[in-house]
């Protein structure tokens, strides 16, 4: 499969044609689905080939995840029970964290061996009055010694700007799923929003940290239409997480049939082919999953996990446990690089 070239950060002289249909080229597509129905060993065995072509074999980057604005979100989105959409999920809206309160956070995840701290704020976009607050944080963070990431929803050209200025290393803005299975998850953004607010964090010259939802009721044809999407961005992202959908009760997804686990497996290994050169970040979802399961995506090429008990406002596996998989594993912490 081809790939396109990177852009070196902060260039911004050539374009890069995100705005076009939310759809990728059949041939790439039924590339992608044709590895899904590669035998289980076949695949696995595929991926972790490619995973040490391009990744050290035994390192997982760990990182840590904090909602640092709760609820009251305008956005519909059918997973999400920070929605204001979804009341019966039973989340408030919140206020914006006080800075020192993440940093205070930030400084327990890296005393726990997180490298990454990203902040999540449930809002369509940031208001102006909001992003001081947030540049600060940024700055804030990255002195400890740790790489930073955001997700505040879409950003204008000079939002992604001024958080770069800052120091941010990585913008989050997840796809969710294949164009052709969005409409059903979500209503109050359209895919080429995302596509925009994508090309503003690229111009801007952060880095994309950018994947998906499985198991929201896609068919295994839009699990590689999501990938094949991924792989088709102009600058393809340098983390992909890959979340397995938890569902919460008041949300319209609340009812989902639950995936098979070697489905998911699947996916992971079809986006590490895919996406050669991306960290794979293995995502929400994992609290229920077994040992054995996870062991298997990593062996898929999955190469980092989030720290901590709770992703946004879904649980997740305590530390200890987690650390004494890796080590039950033999894996490696990998170093922080900021």
């Amino acid at each position: 499969m081809s790939h396109c070239p990177s852009v070196p950060a902060g260039q911004t002289s050539a374009p890069l044609h995100f705005h076009r249909p939310a759809s990728t080229d059949g041939a790439r597509r039924d590339a992608v689905a044709a590895l899904f129905e590669l035998p289980f060993l076949d695949l696995l065995y595929q991926a972790q080939t490619v995973h040490r072509q391009h990744h050290p074999a035994n390192q997982v980057q760990l990182s840590s995840l904090l909602s640092i604005k709760t609820g009251g979100c305008a956005e519909d989105c059918g997973y999400c029970a920070q929605s204001a959409h979804h009341k019966e999920a039973g989340v408030p809206a919140g206020k914006l964290m006080d800075v020192e309160e993440v940093v205070q956070a930030a400084r327990a995840a890296r005393d726990q061996g997180a490298t990454r701290f990203c902040m999540g704020a449930a809002w369509r976009n940031p208001k102006e009055r909001d992003m001081p607050a947030l540049t600060e944080m940024v700055s804030q963070v990255r002195a400890l010694g740790l790489e930073t990431c955001m997700t505040l929803g879409m950003l204008e050209q000079a939002q992604a700007e001024a958080l770069k200025e800052a120091g941010l290393d990585y913008y989050n803005h997840n796809l969710d799923t294949a164009p052709d299975f969005y409409g059903q998850v979500i209503s109050t953004r359209s895919y080429q929003d995302r596509l925009d607010t994508l090309e503003r964090v690229q111009l801007a010259g952060l880095s994309v940290c950018c994947g998906g939802i499985i198991g929201m009721g896609e068919t295994r044809a839009q699990r590689a239409g999501l990938i094949a999407q991924l792989a088709a961005l102009p600058v393809p992202p340098q983390s992909v997480p890959i979340n397995h959908l938890v569902p919460i009760a008041g949300t319209p997804l609340q009812d989902v049939p639950a995936l098979d686990e070697f489905e998911f497996v699947r996916t992971v290994a079809v986006a590490r082919i895919a996406l050669p050169h991306a960290v794979i970040r293995l995502s929400a979802g994992r609290e229920s999953m077994s040992d054995a399961t996870q062991a298997l995506c990593f062996a898929a090429g999955a190469n980092s996990i989030f720290l901590g008990s709770k992703l946004l406002t879904t649980p997740n596996a305590p530390v200890s446990s987690d650390l004494d998989l890796l080590a039950r594993l033999g894996l490696q912490a990998a170093a922080a690089s900021a």
